[in-house]
C-alpha cells in the first residue's frame, strides 16, 4: 500500500511542492543569516552606532534575524498544517490507505 501511495502522481506533486517551499525558506534564511554575518564582518562601524544609551544598531538587527527565523518556521508550519497534511490525508483516502 505504501508503495502505491509513494508512486502516485498526486503524492509526487505534493513532495515537489514541499521541497520547493522548504528550499525557498532555507535560501531566505541563509540570506538573512549570512547577510547579518557579512554585515558584522564588513560594517562594524554601522552596527556599532549608538541608538539609545548602550543599545547599538546591531542589537535590533540581531534580534530581527532571530524573529525572521521564527517567522519562516511559522510559515512552514502553517503551510504544512493547512495544505500538506490535508493533501496527504486526501491521497491516503483516495488510494485506500489508513
Amino acid at each position: 500500500m505504501n508503495e502505491k501511495i509513494l508512486n502516485s502522481t498526486e503524492f509526487k506533486s505534493l513532495v515537489r511542492s514541499k521541497n520547493a517551499i522548504s528550499l525557498i525558506l532555507t535560501i531566505a534564511e541563509l540570506v538573512v543569516y549570512f547577510g547579518f554575518v557579512l554585515l558584522i564582518a564588513y560594517s562594524k562601524e554601522f552596527l556599532g552606532q549608538k541608538i539609545y544609551g548602550p543599545v547599538t544598531v546591531g542589537i535590533p538587527i540581531g534580534i530581527g534575524v532571530i524573529v525572521i527565523s521564527w517567522i519562516f518556521t511559522g510559515i512552514y508550519v502553517a503551510w504544512s498544517n493547512k495544505k500538506y497534511d490535508q493533501k496527504v490525508a486526501e491521497i491516503k483516502e483516495k488510494l485506500g490507505g489508513e
